[in-house]
C-alpha cells in the first residue's frame, strides 16, 4: 500500500482534527464559504454577461449584415456579378442586394426621419431574420410597383400608423421648378410591422421593395451594395479580406466587427470590469486564509517543534500548512463551481421564481428590450475562475507557512 507523504498526512489531519480554539475553525469556515460565494457569483455573472452579449449580437445581426459590400458614394453597378463573386466563397451562405437612403415619413401630422432600406424580400429573408420578427404582415407583401412599406414597431407607434394606412415618404433629393426646389413625395401603403428588439432599428428603419427605392431615388439599376450572411459569423474579417482580390479596389467591404466595434468593445469591457470586481470577493475570502493559518501556526507551535526535533525539514513544515490552507481553497472553489454552474444553467427558472416571490420584475418589458435574463455558460470561463481561485488560495498560504518553517524548536518547547 502506498503511504502518503508525512506533509500531506499531517496537513490533512490538522484540517480534520477538532481544534482547541474554535475561533480558528470559524474563520476557516468563513474563508471557505467566502471563496464558494465569490466563485459562484463570478460564474453566474459572467454567464449572464455572455448571454446578454450573445442575445444582443443575435438581435443586431438579425438586421445588420455579417459582411457588407458597397460602392463609391453608396452606388454599386452590376450587383449580380458582385453577389456571384462573393457567393463563390464557400464560407458565404447567402447574398442580398440593398439600397440604403435617407427619408422622412409623415402621417396624420406626425413626421419622423428614417433610414429607408430597399430590399428583395425573397433574398433578404436569407441574410436577415425579419420573418420571425414580423408583428403583422409579411415581407412578401413588398411587390415592385405597388409601393408598399414595412415599418419598425417604434416608428409605426410614433406615426400612429397601422397596416393598411398610407404614409407619405419625402425624399431629400428635390425637383428643380420655377418656384424653387420641391422635394419628391410618394405615398406608400403600410403592409407590415416588425419588431427586432433593438430600438435603433425599431424606431428608425423602414423597408421598401428595391425597385421602388431605385425609382423614387433615381438610381436606375444601381444599388447601394450587397449584404452577405456567413456560415460562421466569427470569420467575417477573414472573409472580407479574402473577397478584396476578387472584387477589386473600387468597392468597400466592411464586416460587423467594424460597423459595431464600439458597441461590442463596450460590452467586452463591462464583462472584464465585472470579472475584476467580483474577483475581489474571491481574493478577500482567499486572504482570510492568512489569518486562519497564522493562528493555526501559533496554536501548533509545540507540534512544529516536535516535528523539527524528529528531523522534519523547514520545507516539510511549510508544506504541512500549505496543504491545510490549499485544502480550504480547493473545497471552497469546488462548492462555488458546483453552485455557480447550477445557478447559471437554471437562471431562467430561478429569476422568475424570485420575481414571483418578491412581486418584482427585474427587467420590465416596457423599459428593457431584453426582458429576461439570458445565460450562456462557457466552460472556459469556469476553468479560468477555478484556476484563479485556487492560485489565490495557494498564494495566501505562503506567508503563514513560511512563518511556521521559521519556528525555533527550543523556544517553542521552553514552557511545555
Amino acid at each position: 500500500m502506498t503511504k502518503l507523504p508525512y506533509e500531506l498526512f499531517i496537513g490533512l489531519r490538522y484540517t480534520r482534527a477538532k481544534r482547541r480554539n474554535h475561533f480558528i475553525s470559524f474563520i476557516s469556515l468563513t474563508s471557505m464559504l467566502g471563496i464558494a460565494l465569490g466563485v459562484a457569483a463570478l460564474i453566474t455573472v459572467l454567464s449572464v454577461m455572455n448571454g446578454f452579449q450573445n442575445e444582443l449580437r443575435t438581435r443586431i445581426l438579425g438586421v445588420a449584415a455579417h459582411v457588407q459590400i458597397s460602392g463609391p458614394g453608396d452606388m454599386l453597378s452590376d450587383w449580380p456579378a458582385v453577389a456571384a463573386a462573393a457567393a463563390s466563397d464557400p464560407r458565404v451562405l447567402a447574398t442580398a442586394p440593398y439600397v440604403n437612403v435617407q427619408g422622412m415619413l409623415t402621417y396624420d401630422g406626425a413626421v419622423r426621419g428614417t433610414l429607408i432600406r430597399g430590399i428583395l424580400p425573397e433574398r433578404e429573408e436569407q441574410v436577415a431574420e425579419f420573418g420571425g420578427s414580423m408583428k403583422s404582415g409579411t415581407l412578401a407583401a413588398l411587390q415592385p410597383g405597388e409601393f408598399g412599406i414595412v415599418l419598425g414597431a417604434e416608428l409605426a407607434r410614433a406615426l400612429a400608423a397601422v397596416v393598411g394606412d398610407k404614409v407619405t415618404l419625402i425624399a431629400p433629393q428635390g425637383q428643380v421648378t420655377p418656384a424653387g426646389i420641391i422635394p419628391r413625395l410618394k405615398q406608400f401603403s403600410v403592409v407590415g410591422i416588425f419588431e427586432v428588439g433593438m430600438f435603433e432599428y425599431d424606431s428608425g428603419l423602414a423597408l421598401i421593395q428595391i425597385e421602388d427605392a431605385q425609382t423614387l431615388y433615381r438610381m436606375g439599376d444601381k444599388v447601394s451594395g450587397v449584404r452577405l450572411k456567413l456560415r460562421d459569423l466569427f470569420q467575417s474579417r477573414q472573409v472580407a479580406y479574402g473577397l478584396l482580390p476578387k472584387l477589386g479596389s473600387d468597392v468597400y467591404i466592411t464586416d460587423w466587427t467594424r460597423s459595431h466595434a464600439n458597441f461590442f468593445r463596450a460590452v467586452q469591457m463591462e464583462k472584464t470590469v465585472m470579472f475584476i470586481i467580483l474577483l475581489l470577493i474571491v481574493a478577500v475570502a482567499a486572504f482570510n486564509i492568512v489569518s486562519t493559518l497564522v493562528m493555526a501556526v501559533t496554536d501548533k507551535q509545540p507540534d512544529i517543534a516536535i516535528l523539527r526535533t524528529l528531523g522534519a525539514a523547514p520545507s516539510g513544515i511549510m508544506a504541512v500548512f500549505m496543504v491545510q490552507g490549499a485544502l480550504i481553497g480547493v473545497i471552497g472553489t469546488l462548492i462555488g463551481v458546483g453552485g455557480g454552474v447550477l445557478l447559471a444553467l437554471n437562471i431562467d427558472v430561478v429569476v422568475p421564481f424570485l420575481e414571483r416571490l418578491f412581486s418584482v420584475q427585474f427587467l420590465a418589458k416596457d423599459v428593457y428590450y431584453i426582458s429576461e435574463l439570458p445565460s450562456e455558460l462557457l466552460w472556459g470561463d469556469v476553468m479560468t475562475i477555478a484556476a484563479v481561485s485556487f492560485v489565490l488560495s495557494l498564494l495566501a498560504t505562503l506567508y503563514p507557512s513560511w512563518r511556521a518553517s521559521r519556528v525555533n524548536p527550543a523556544e517553542a518547547l521552553r514552557y511545555e
